[in-house]
């Protein structure tokens, strides 16, 4: 068995990862994973440079804009990932203040250009450390709107306490947001081992869509939420392994973050999908397409 060590997040974009372990997929792989649960997207970058983990499902944005491109992206997973959640009671018109996590991630983002399509000019933006962070804003009435993912903007109106009005796909259709992630360094030195998280990954985002209600179950013990939420999410927001194909949404999501002074540049070369497409390949009884480096022509550059 292999050891390795893959840092996750917690929410429905993760669950192939969720499910890759329950179920054994990782181990199938010949792969001895140890799984951490990071606090939040912004750190984990540092913990791939440094070799805390070797893999990770992290926002594609943070990998994309990544100084020196040190990270690549193996296959999507999070899909139209972000919704805009406003509270109870009141009308769009009405919003003043609204909770968003730190730049650069889909929740950052999504909020950012739905607030420019919703002429919500004179809002106030409350930063917070993280998307708990922005949850625990609006939950606690301290704002009017905020900016989260799935399972919990569909918990928030499970639970009466707001409702959805936009998400992601209203803005980009088709948008990736988390991607399973790995370094440049790592794929290079252990390919087979990289092939082997892909093809465990790939079966857990099977296994999601098939049986959902037991994905959901899984789910529970790393998410911390009551699994009929998770459940109810599943319904309408579903990982995608091919969300990063989508590169028409990748370059109008990358414009936003050049436009709002994010990233400056082009650049190319942050994704990596052969092993993405060996997988599908194989599956279809087909022989795998060539590797390839990028499925992109540019992208941006912090």
């Amino acid at each position: 068995m292999t050891p390795i060590k893959i840092a996750l997040l917690r929410g429905i974009c993760q669950t192939p990862a969720y499910a890759a372990c329950e179920q054994g997929f990782f181990k199938a792989e010949g792969l001895d994973v140890e799984v951490e649960i990071a606090a939040t997207a912004w750190l984990i970058p540092h913990k791939l440079t440094t070799g805390e983990c070797q893999f990770t499902v992290m926002p594609w944005t943070r990998v994309a804009v990544a100084a020196g491109h040190p990270f690549v992206l193996l296959a999507g997973s999070g899909y139209e990932e972000a919704a805009m959640v406003m509270r109870m009671g009141i009308t769009e018109a009405l919003v003043r203040r609204v909770a968003i996590p730190l730049r650069g991630g889909i929740k950052d983002l999504t909020a950012m250009g739905l607030i420019r399509s919703l002429g919500w000019r004179d809002v106030e933006i409350l930063r917070q450390p993280s998307g708990d962070g922005a949850i625990i804003a609006f939950f606690g009435q301290g704002v009017d709107a905020a900016s989260m993912v799935e399972p919990y903007a569909t918990m928030m109106e499970h639970l009466g306490a707001g409702r959805v009005i936009r998400r992601t796909g209203d803005l980009w259709k088709g948008a990736p947001g988390c991607s399973l992630t790995t370094t440049v360094s790592y794929k290079q030195r252990e390919p087979e081992v990289v092939a082997g998280v892909v093809r465990a990954f790939a079966r857990g985002a099977t296994f999601v869509r098939r049986h959902p209600d037991e994905a959901a179950q899984m789910a529970a013990r790393y998410i911390g939420i009551n699994p009929r939420f998770i459940r109810a999410a599943l319904d309408k927001n579903q990982p995608n392994l091919d969300a990063l194909r989508n590169t028409a949404a990748m370059d109008q999501i990358l414009k936003l973050m050049a436009d709002l002074g994010y990233v400056r540049g082009p650049s190319s070369g942050f994704a990596d999908l052969s092993f993405l497409d060996a997988v599908q390949a194989q599956l279809a009884g087909a022989a795998p397409r060539p590797a390839r480096g990028s499925p992109r022509r540019a992208v941006a550059r912090a």
